[in-house]
């Protein structure tokens, strides 16, 4: 779509026929509210990528091209270089200055010897890498994709994506023979990286276990290929999935529901500084079988030798990052696992290579009910980093994690947040209905951010159990009903699940 109409609006541009409409700006802020985000060093996000995680290599021309999540990344880089062509002056440069950041920092598969491009994109790829606008970074924060399930998390140095999974957003895509064992790719499956990485794109898909994605919560009860249905068929009737942020810090949730299982859950993530906060809750099942959730699962490549690091309650590994577990026993596997892309892809090689595993588990047992987890993902942290957060018992402190709220406060960030699956209250917050809220002071002010996952659209009230000296200001949507001794605001939060936004002094 992106190449399209940057061809049209290029050529068109000057002439009779240029594209004039005002609907035309939706496209170009696209590039930086919806698409840029989801690139990373040059990549595209494979939970975006549907059914094309299966494809592998192809062919064409003499030319094998592995079609990977730098082969999309780097198809969308050479679609906004051309879109900024009929972009303003402002887009165009700031653009620039992303393409040529991202050219910059993809030392995995380089953008300027791609052999997809044919010399035209090329060309003015270079020309982008050649000109005097400086090379932008990765930026930090956060980015909630409410509509489609979807989060990613910026810090310095590292990004985490969240894929989730609702009566909107089905658990996987298949369909066309690609795909067929994308079962549990939305049940809160945890991507990360940290710094320039080829974790997904060295044959991650054709050996990675299908039922040990990094951060998913899973029964293991073996599933028939394009188990739901194809072409998003198989969506769980499941409504509370969704969060809330400051653009900074988040809180997430999702209440699962297993592809072809009995298995529920209600998984939550609290996106902070230098760590993901990940609880789980009501985890049952009736299946027969174990039931796991999975802490990591990383791809070491053709023969890791990384060095895995497990002391007391904590975990690290060489290279990549640390855990630390808050609830539970994990249990540790390095194995090597073998596969092809025609496992997965009708259409694909049947050559089969090798890579190195790394995973790390909670086994909830057979049946479970009303089962939890609690651990932190600290990516890039070094071995002595992660140590320290495990012997810092100050640092968080789980308020609620069970199945009708989960939350957490840490107060070195001045942070607390809370997903209320219904009415109740957790530490300071209390929610009159299922509801995300996200507090961060910074000083002598507060942010106080409130959703709605469940959409119902029905107007609820938040109190903060905190002095309060006044409200700075509150969207239109926020009425405040008092301040002083607490905050009570009542949010009509629509049914967007977007983030409602009051700030505060404190007392």
């Amino acid at each position: 779509m992106l190449d399209g109409l940057g061809r049209l609006f290029t050529l068109l541009a000057g002439s009779d026929w240029e594209v004039t409409d005002p609907n035309r700006q939706i496209i170009l802020d696209s590039v930086e509210q919806a698409y840029a985000p989801l690139i990373h060093d040059g990549l595209v996000m494979d939970s975006v990528n549907g059914r094309a995680i299966s494809r592998g290599y192809l062919t064409t021309d003499d030319r094998q091209v592995m079609r990977g999540d730098h082969f999309h990344g780097q198809q969308l880089i050479a679609a906004i270089a051309l879109l900024a062509a009929g972009a303003s002056p402002a887009e165009r440069d700031r653009w620039h200055a992303r393409i040529k950041g991202w050219i910059e920092r993809d030392t995995v598969s380089p953008i300027l010897t791609a052999r997809q491009f044919g010399v035209a994109d090329l060309a003015r790829l270079h020309t982008v890498a050649a000109s005097p606008v400086p090379a932008a970074p990765e930026p930090t924060g956060h980015r909630l994709f409410a509509a489609m399930d979807r989060a990613v998390h910026r810090r310095p140095g590292f990004t985490v994506n969240i894929a989730m999974a609702s009566d909107r957003i089905a658990h996987y895509e298949c369909g066309n023979g690609e795909n067929p064992r994308g079962w549990h790719t939305g049940a809160g499956m945890v991507s990360w990286w940290a710094g320039a990485s080829d974790q997904y794109t060295d044959w991650y898909w054709p050996t990675v276990d299908w039922y040990r994605l990094p951060g998913t919560t899973v029964s293991t009860k073996r599933l028939a290929d394009r188990e739901g249905g194809e072409w998003g068929e198989a969506r769980p009737d499941a409504r509370w999935v969704g969060g809330t942020t400051d653009g900074e810090y988040a809180a997430l949730g999702q209440h699962l529901k297993g592809l072809g299982s009995t298995l529920q859950a209600r998984k939550s993530w609290f996106c902070v500084a230098d760590a993901v906060i990940c609880l789980g809750a009501g985890i049952s099942c009736a299946d027969g079988v174990p039931v796991e959730t999975v802490v990591d699962n990383r791809n070491l490549g053709e023969a890791g030798t990384q060095r895995f690091t497990r002391a007391g309650n904590w975990a690290h590994l060489e290279d990549h990052g640390g855990w630390v577990l808050l609830d539970g026993e994990p249990r540790v596997l390095r194995e090597d696992r073998t596969g092809a892309w025609s496992d997965i892809n009708t259409g694909s090689t049947p050559e089969r290579r090798t890579r190195r595993w790394q995973t790390l588990w909670l086994d909830h047992g057979t049946d479970p009910a009303d089962a939890t987890y609690a651990y932190l993902l600290m990516p890039r942290a070094s071995r002595r980093a992660v140590a320290r957060r495990a012997a810092d018992r100050r640092w968080l402190s789980v308020l609620a994690n069970d199945a009708g709220r989960q939350a957490v406060t840490v107060p070195s960030l001045g942070c607390t947040a809370a997903n209320f699956w219904r009415a109740g209250t957790a530490g300071p917050l209390t929610a009159s209905a299922g509801a995300s809220v996200l507090t961060v002071r910074r000083g002598r002010t507060a942010t106080l951010c409130v959703s709605e996952p469940p959409r119902t659209g029905r107007p609820l009230e938040i109190i903060w159990h905190r002095p309060v000296r006044g409200v700075v200001r509150a969207d239109e949507s926020v009425d405040v009903l008092s301040a002083g001794r607490r905050l009570r605001v009542r949010v009509t939060p629509g049914e967007a699940c977007a983030t409602h936004v009051c700030e505060v002094t404190l007392d």
